[in-house]
Parts: structure tokens; C-alpha cells; sequence
């Protein structure tokens, strides 16, 4: 039996264009960053689909996924639905880095250093 494809739905397509166009000034100001190879030549793209879920930046190359959280975030119920999506997502094999919206302002450079540790560590397991 075939595995069913989990990236890129069709049927997510629609949302997917909706959150690229209406994308927070944190992910606009990562994004602008991560672009065409910027950061050490990974390439991202941006509000990838996996599975369900849509995620802010995906590396391919490494099953890096990065998140970025703004005030909505901040409640149980929130932290709940984040931790079941990105223990999912751990499940697939996908490493999954949060960040709040704040850290692409003011801690840029920690953010890039996480991004290379993790694919330091996803690069070791290959």
C-alpha cells in the first residue's frame, strides 16, 4: 500500500495563500531574512502544509520547522493545541522550533544560531 503524501494539500491551498498574504510583521520580518538562501544557503518555504497543519517556514533538507507565536499564543488552551501539533509533528520526524513574534526583533541572531544547531543535529543523523 502507497503512503499517503502529507505535504502541500491541495485542499489547504486556499488557507495557505490566505496566511502568506496576511502573514505578521515578525513572520514577514524572518521571512525577509530567510528568502532565497539567505541563511547559510538553507531553503524555506513559507506556510508549508504537513499533514493538517500549516506551518510558518519549512526547510525540507533538514525537516526543520519553524514557528512563530504572538499574544494568541498565550493561554492553556493555546499551549495545549501547540504542544499536541508539534509532538504530531515530532512523530513524523520533523523538528519543530518556537519562537515568539518578539525574538525576530530583537534576537535575530539567537534565532538563526538555534536554526544551525538543529540542522547541526538533524545533519548528524543523516
Amino acid at each position: 500500500m502507497k503512503n499517503k503524501p502529507i505535504h502541500t494539500k491541495k485542499s489547504l491551498e486556499k488557507k495557505r495563500r490566505k496566511l502568506r498574504n496576511k502573514s505578521t510583521p515578525a513572520e514577514r520580518f524572518l521571512w525577509s531574512h530567510l528568502r532565497l538562501k539567505q541563511l547559510d544557503g538553507l531553503r524555506f518555504q513559507r506556510q508549508h502544509s504537513i499533514n493538517n497543519y500549516i506551518v510558518d517556514f519549512y526547510c525540507a533538507a533538514y525537516q526543520l520547522i519553524i514557528e512563530l507565536d504572538g499574544e494568541v499564543h498565550n493561554n492553556p488552551i493555546a499551549e495545549e493545541r501547540d504542544s499536541k501539533r508539534d509532538a504530531d509533528l515530532e512523530a513524523l520526524g520533523f523538528k519543530v522550533l518556537r519562537f515568539e513574534n518578539k525574538m525576530a526583533f530583537e534576537n535575530l541572531e539567537h534565532i538563526f544560531d538555534w536554526i544551525r544547531d538543529a540542522v547541526k543535529e538533524k545533519g548528524n543523523l543523516k
